[in-house]
């Protein structure tokens, strides 16, 4: 599908009959802005089950269609709405269809900003779930497309919807335990091998691999866990199409890191330290990573840990008693988030000092927007989330231009940077607990990175590198058009 305006959009879909008459004002509006909002889902074997169940507990709102390219996957959720709702293997049948005034989209990363772009450009209120993009460059062109199609486009960082973590960010911005002085997220998410093949599998009949594919390369999978099979959630672990649990569930707690530390953008460099270890798989993504950025308030720094506490536990480490969450450490004591919606706030002496509670109204917030077209009163406006998660992407990027290096020399380079040492000690006693032999297996030490963070460009050595990861090569017809 190519990039079109309103009118020729309608000129080659079947709405054009039904809407000839429209005005630009009407466009513009809800259809369903006097009655039910009418919402479509997309990507129905993971998240989207969540975006079933939180639409269907909102008053004045009806799921209308759903679209996913496994014909069984959408079967089943068809059955469990009971029938009557348009089903689509195509998102662009479905995005043609009368009657659907917002998209909610939760399939793979790889098609999260076209398929945000494509509802934009057809009049469509989107919630995208995180990460907005699957690179830098693409997330820009969805933020581009809300603007320039005047969408409500929500971010699915939802931590941003609780009451308590906005007061938290409020009390700690104020200067309440004294300056940040490090906003750290955490991601300690038990991630066992998934198997390794010995060369291409066959794809599902139920599954349309072009479709599924979209603008990644066509290529045949080369995974088949017995879990999850040759296609479904294990991309999440595979380049083309994920981005590793940097962004699949780090962009939480990058987000709430950057969002503490009130940064409005990238930050000034980039650096990463990580692997996958511990076994061998067909997973291509670090599943014990570090990652610290560079901004004037004070460092974010970010790890993932895969691996449990030791070799043949059942759980997993903690630091500060968080295993997934933020800890964001201050002059005068520190804040941590042991759940998505509460936060706790201590003293040097470890004496609570304030707690914060609140829920997830994120989804709610999203379809107020959409009735009131006001964006914003969006908790996590597209361009947050696009920020967020560039912050996954400039990761990555270092890991992915970066060298193996020996434990000692790795530690060596890295001794001027005394949090990211501390984090890399503390990783290091980790995997010699998994029994990770690092002389065997070493560790990647990223391309240190620096950046324009208005251009959101890489400058100085490697600059050229850096900047073709940025985005990728489209397969046509499945190509991101440049907006911005």
């Amino acid at each position: 599908m190519k990039s079109f305006s309103r009118r020729s959009f309608l000129k080659t879909t079947a709405l054009a009959a039904a809407t000839a008459g429209w005005s630009a004002r009407s466009w513009g509006q809800v259809a369903g802005a006097n009655g039910d909002v009418r919402v479509a889902i997309a990507g129905l074997n993971g998240r989207g089950k969540n975006h079933l169940a939180s639409l269907g507990a909102l008053p004045g709102v009806r799921v209308v269609a759903l679209c996913d390219p496994d014909s069984a996957v959408l079967a089943r959720a068809a059955a469990a709405l009971g029938g009557g709702v348009g089903t689509y293997t195509d998102i662009r049948q479905l995005l043609v269809a009368p009657g659907i005034d917002a998209l909610t989209i939760a399939t793979p990363n790889h098609w999260h900003s076209l398929m945000g772009i494509w509802a934009c450009q057809a009049g469509k209120d989107v919630y995208v779930e995180k990460p907005v993009s699957h690179n830098v460059w693409e997330g820009r062109q969805l933020v581009a497309a809300a603007e320039k199609y005047r969408r409500v486009v929500q971010a699915g960082t939802q931590i941003r919807s609780g009451e308590g973590l906005q007061e938290a960010v409020a009390w700690i911005r104020s200067g309440a335990l004294g300056r940040i002085t490090a906003a750290r997220g955490l991601c300690y998410k038990r991630r066992d091998s998934i198997g390794k093949t010995t060369g291409p599998q066959p794809v599902p009949p139920s599954v349309d691999y072009d479709l599924w594919t979209g603008p990644a390369p066509l290529v045949p999978p080369r995974r088949n866990n017995p879990k999850n099979g040759p296609v479904h959630y294990d991309w999440h672990w595979i380049w083309a199409y994920g981005n590793g649990d940097v962004g699949n569930q780090g962009i939480h707690q990058m987000d709430v890191a950057r969002w503490f530390l009130g940064e409005p953008g990238l930050p000034r460099h980039t650096l990463s330290v990580g692997g996958r270890v511990g076994y061998e798989d067909d997973g291509e993504t670090p599943n014990t990573q570090v990652i610290i950025h560079d901004y004037a308030t004070a460092p974010l720094i970010f790890e993932v840990r895969g691996l449990p506490a030791a070799a043949g536990a059942a759980v997993m480490d903690r630091y500060r008693e968080v295993s997934i969450g933020n800890v964001i450490d201050c002059e005068h004591g520190r804040l941590v988030t042991g759940s998505y919606f509460t936060a706790q706030a201590y003293d040097h002496d470890g004496r609570l000092l304030r707690e914060f509670k609140g829920a997830d109204r994120h989804m709610g917030n999203f379809i107020d927007a959409v009735r009131s077209r006001r964006t914003g009163d969006l908790f996590s406006p597209v361009g947050e989330g696009h920020v967020s998660s560039a912050l996954c992407h400039l990761g990555n990027i270092s890991h992915q231009l970066g060298r193996a290096a020996t434990e000692g020399g790795l530690r060596e380079k890295i001794r001027g940077d005394a949090p990211l040492a501390e984090a890399y000690g503390r990783m290091t006693e980790h995997l010699a607990a998994n029994q990770v032999d690092l002389g065997k297996t070493p560790l990647i030490l990223g391309f240190p990175l620096a950046l324009e963070p208005a251009a959101e460009r890489f400058t100085g050595e490697g600059a050229a590198d850096a900047n073709a990861r940025l985005t990728r090569t489209y397969r046509a017809p499945f190509t991101v058009p440049a907006l911005a």
